[in-house]
């Protein structure tokens, strides 16, 4: 097995904490894993965007020119990584921020997922980038969102209770949400998310 995913937004959006999350619940998983996180100078605001690798074998290198797949959560970032997209390629995009008309979706996999708007309906934006994990996780099927779901309780366990079932509500809208935009059907038909 080998993924790799480029995850790319604003300074803010929380994309370098989605990737951190991604890269620990792979090595939970027995995977192999790089994560490089590449930010602009001005963190809130700036753009920012990080590259996750997993892999059951070794990883020949952190940098990839054409990802598998992207995450983007806003208009710039789907400017700049969705030429570098592979064919066949997944694309989770945020739906909420991203004018999704004017993307051609020959040879490519997307998955619009209205994150911001989810996550509003959840209480707070500012679980956006969780939204687009879960989606992420379920239109790739790259690990189990269980895996996911025990590293964002952990990440959140010092902030209590209601954090953690906020961001574990925010996995699972994500999830059903890619399974409405046509991934994960397989899945879906065993009845499980």
């Amino acid at each position: 097995m080998y993924q790799d995913v480029i995850i790319a937004g604003f300074g803010g959006q929380g994309v370098l904490l989605i990737g951190n999350v991604l890269a620990q619940a792979a090595m939970q998983a027995g995977q192999n894993v790089t994560f490089m996180p590449v930010y602009g100078v001005e963190m809130r605001g700036g753009t920012a965007n990080c590259t996750v690798v997993l892999a059951d074998e070794e990883i020949g290198s952190p940098v990839i020119h054409s990802p598998m797949s992207l995450i983007v959560m806003n208009q710039p970032s789907l400017t700049k990584f969705l030429p570098r997209l592979r064919s066949g390629g997944v694309l989770v995009v945020n739906s909420s921020l991203v004018d999704t008309s004017q993307i051609q979706e020959q040879g490519i996999h997307m998955a619009p997922i209205a994150a911001n708007d989810i996550a509003d309906d959840l209480g707070t934006v500012k679980m956006a980038n969780i939204v687009a994990l879960g989606a992420w996780i379920k239109a790739t099927n790259a690990l189990p969102l269980d895996s996911v779901r025990e590293v964002v309780a952990s990440l959140f366990a010092a902030k209590g209770e209601k954090l953690i079932q906020a961001n574990d509500q925010a996995l699972i809208r994500g999830a059903e949400a890619a399974v409405q935009a046509g991934h994960g059907a397989q899945i879906q038909a065993e009845g499980k998310l």
